[in-house]
């Protein structure tokens, strides 16, 4: 993805701000809320693993995956 890029810069020419097409920036802030929301994703699974994990290892009762749709 090219983007037209401009840069404004202070009085010494040190870069100070950097301008985009407004087009340009919903397309970025877009693939930022996709990556965060696959980034979210991963980490509940990562957790949802390890409860299971614990579960597995547990020796207390478990309950059924039908009691638990009963209960909604």
């Amino acid at each position: 993805m090219k983007i037209a890029l401009q840069y404004v810069s202070d009085m010494n020419g040190k870069p100070q701000a950097v301008q985009m097409p407004v087009s340009e920036w919903e397309k970025v802030l877009s693939r930022i809320r996709k990556s965060e929301q696959v980034l979210q994703l991963k980490s509940d699974l990562k957790i949802a693993f390890k409860q299971v994990d614990t579960l597995r290892k547990s020796k207390a009762k478990k309950q059924t995956l039908t009691d638990f749709l009963n209960e909604l």
